[in-house]
């Protein structure tokens, strides 16, 4: 076994970043919608986020936002002359595309793809497939770009495979890493990787929310890393239907230990029974949180399980990297405490304070991308966004030179606003070495 760890790769919020109400099925997303934002606490919020696990001895990247507002998309769909005029004209005359092709949702980067480490994989290397989200229209916007990010991050063909996102249809709807966990003994060695999916492709599906992700991705997904160790779970109809869009709303996990809401899985003995056979040189430990201790709507609004679960250094517990709202629910507080008391694999809790991602729909887990790397490997990734102190004071010193401090839906026509994105963009590239062609106004 080569020795390993799970570096998170955080993606910073947008200076677009606004309370839209996009995507049905996020409770949190339609809740809020309409309300003013605030981008540059999100953005500093993000980096406190990325400043704490960084102290915490993990090692942590920073992805770039994309480019909003998505002007080649307004294009495409009908709008012309010049990039002002386009976004005037999309405001009057179909606010919904304005709305969404400023949405700075790439955000959530436990979205940007699925990851299998080089111990899992065919070939021995890294492989990432960006996934293609084509469920919500906002989000289908985000595959290109998001390939662009990981080959920059991960530019050594000879350690690193980025793959294009799967087609763009619904048979191969995917949502990336928000619906996968690995399980493993250490970072280094074979693990288990767990695809949780909502729906065959062929079934039809008349839910109150859609389900994302499909069997028949997971499975392509599988097929072109050569992922070892795979099990195929499904995610249970009623979490879908009580708001749960992404697996990582009700599950998550690290090391050995899958932590999960009674009704995360439609056939629970079947998980088991699968992540047991698949594990080598482990024992699988299941942490059920039971419908009685915390009801599936409050598992669903505190974000419990939307946590990071990290293993630390010199640690033999897991920690709990949870929002603030969890600690403001009383019965997710409760499960919470109980299971540090219990002497199991989850030691501690951290929380930390994401209330600008949490308003539309994202916990802490959301806003990374996990990837497993050797030392090697972790030598070969672009050093300019490997976080540290220093670039947390660069990075803090231009998103409050560079970012509004009010946002609004309404705002998002203001024909300003684009210049401001662009400049703070092209600073950005600068400031993690992403050359001079990473962003389509660039090129």
């Amino acid at each position: 076994m080569i020795p390993a760890v799970e570096a998170n790769c955080d993606g910073l919020v947008g200076p677009t970043h606004s309370f839209a109400g996009l995507a049905p099925g996020n409770l949190a997303s339609e809740i809020h919608k309409g309300q003013a934002s605030n981008p540059r606490a999100g953005v500093l919020e993000g980096l406190a986020k990325m400043r704490r696990l960084h102290d915490l001895g993990l090692p942590q990247f920073v992805l770039p936002p994309h480019e909003r507002p998505d002007i080649g998309f307004l294009r495409r769909a009908g709008f012309g002359r010049s990039d002002a005029e386009v976004m005037a004209g999309a405001a009057r005359a179909a606010p919904e595309l304005l709305n969404t092709a400023c949405s700075a949702s790439p955000m959530w980067a436990a979205n940007a793809a699925t990851v299998t480490p080089s111990a899992d994989s065919g070939d021995g290397r890294v492989h990432f497939t960006p996934a293609n989200l084509l469920t919500n229209l906002h989000r289908s916007l985000e595959g290109e770009q998001t390939t662009r990010s990981l080959r920059r991050l991960f530019p050594d063909a000879s350690r690193f495979a980025v793959h294009d996102p799967l087609h763009a249809q619904p048979y191969f709807a995917d949502e990336g890493a928000a619906n996968h966990v690995r399980l493993c003994a250490e970072q280094g060695a074979p693990g288990v990787n767990l695809f949780v999916w909502g729906r065959d492709a062929w079934e039809a599906w008349s839910g109150r929310f859609p389900a994302r992700q499909t069997l028949q991705a997971f499975e392509a997904v599988q097929r072109r890393h050569g992922a070892r160790g795979a099990v195929f779970a499904r995610q249970a109809r009623r979490a879908i239907e009580a708001g749960v869009f992404h697996n990582d709303v009700v599950c998550v996990g690290a090391g050995a230990s899958l932590f999960f809401h009674e009704a995360a899985f439609e056939d629970r003995a079947a998980l088991e029974r699968g992540v047991r056979a698949a594990a080598q040189g482990f024992e699988p430990q299941f942490v059920e949180i039971a419908e009685a201790d915390l009801p599936l709507g409050e598992a669903v609004s505190s974000y419990l399980f939307n946590s990071m679960l990290v293993s630390l250094p010199g640690e033999d517990r897991l920690t709990l990297i949870a929002p603030m709202e969890t600690a403001e629910t009383p019965r997710a507080h409760g499960a919470v405490q109980g299971l540090i008391a219990s002497n199991g694999p989850i030691g501690r809790v951290e929380y930390v304070d994401v209330r600008q991602s949490m308003r539309n729909g994202g916990g802490p887990a959301c806003l990374r991308l996990r990837v497993v790397l050797t030392d090697e490997e972790l030598a070969a990734t672009n050093p300019a966004q490997r976080f540290d102190p220093g670039l947390q004071d660069r990075l803090t010193t231009w998103a409050e030179r560079r970012y509004r401090d009010r946002l609004t839906p309404g705002d998002l026509a203001d024909p300003a606003l684009l210049d401001e994105v662009r400049t703070a963009l092209d600073e950005l590239t600068r400031l993690l070495d992403l050359g001079t062609d990473f962003y389509p106004f660039q090129r």
